[in-house]
């Protein structure tokens, strides 16, 4: 048995939406996020003498290890310790983190040569996005080229370092869970058309707009343009979940920011959390506490205050030390 661990620590991200849904040229989907700092997934992983998960989602982390080693044909056993997750079915990537994070500490630890493309794909992740690997591998603000017939996983084709004194207070919903697995297949199969015309509209945007401003570090064109992207991915997956929001409470609180002049503002993912982009701490925190004051009476909102992380995972390979003494599970 080895003497060693790994720790491994993957973010969270923000997905902002598709940019083609149609796959006129020969790609479908092609989007776009922003890798964020003090939501993660954490986990301990050593050799043991049977397969062992301690702590919350350990059904998940067990799928997730026993179908990677037996896709590898590894016969070792293992145990993990999930230090703190990102929360399950929110709208900021929780299960390609957690998927990715299993896969990459067992190949640190057996020093397997796989490349992180071969995991996701061993996984089932990345069969839309790519955003969520480019977080783990990367991170900062990305865009994924979509995928063709040959695709393994979306390609991330342009990588932004996010500008540091930038904020994103995310607005979380404790009490509902995103559209995922079963009922996001046939949501996605039930969608309207996507037309050309909005897919170059938001390509447009996104290469015009959205990536310049971060490079020049302007966020009132940053904004304007997430809005725009924003607006049009909330009307078109309306109809698949319930409105613009996934939570009305969520989608109360961005309209009262919408009211206030707020431009930079959206929901990641399926949802349910909202996001609104802001240039300080200071302002991000003022906000922040507006919205305390004013939705006071709705205890299941939440709010955290982020920055954009330009790091991906890290993974640390330690001489090994008991996992801490918690109910087996």
């Amino acid at each position: 048995m080895q003497n060693h661990q790994v720790y491994i620590e993957a973010p969270a991200r923000l997905h902002f939406g598709f940019l083609d849904l149609d796959g006129a040229l020969g790609r479908r989907f092609g989007s776009l996020g922003l890798t964020i700092s003090d939501v993660a997934t954490r986990l301990l992983v050593r050799e043991a003498e049977q397969v062992n998960v301690v702590g919350e989602s350990s059904g998940r982390v067990k799928k997730y290890l026993t179908n990677f080693l037996s896709r590898k044909g590894l016969a070792t056993s293992y145990e993990i310790e999930i230090k703190s997750k990102i929360p399950d079915h929110s709208g900021l990537g929780s299960g390609t983190q957690l998927a990715l994070a299993v896969g990459a500490a067992i190949a640190k630890l057996s020093d397997l040569d796989c490349e992180l493309t071969d995991i996701a794909t061993l996984l089932n992740r990345g069969a839309r996005s790519g955003i969520g690997i480019g977080a783990f591998q990367k991170g900062g603000f990305l865009v994924d080229a979509g995928r063709d017939t040959e695709s393994k996983v979306p390609p991330i084709v342009s990588r932004l370092e996010f500008p540091l004194n930038w904020r994103v207070l995310l607005v979380l919903d404790e009490s509902i869970q995103g559209v995922h697995g079963q009922d996001e297949i046939t949501s996605f199969s039930s969608l309207p058309p996507f037309s050309s015309d909005t897919a170059a509209r938001l390509c447009r945007y996104v290469l015009m707009q959205i990536l310049p401003a971060i490079y020049e570090k302007n966020i009132e064109l940053f904004n304007l343009g997430i809005y725009e992207l924003q607006r049009s991915m909330g009307e078109y997956f309306a109809s698949a979940q319930g409105g613009r929001y996934t939570s009305k409470l969520v989608g109360t609180v961005i309209s009262y920011l919408e009211s206030l002049g707020v431009k930079g503002v959206g929901q990641s993912s399926w949802g349910p959390t909202g996001f609104a982009f802001f240039d300080s701490e200071t302002q991000a925190h003022t906000l922040m506490r507006e919205l305390q004051a004013k939705f006071a009476d709705n205890p299941e909102l939440k709010y955290k205050i982020v920055s954009g992380r330009n790091n991906g995972a890290l993974i640390e390979k330690k001489d090994l030390v008991p996992l801490s003494k918690v109910n087996r599970s």
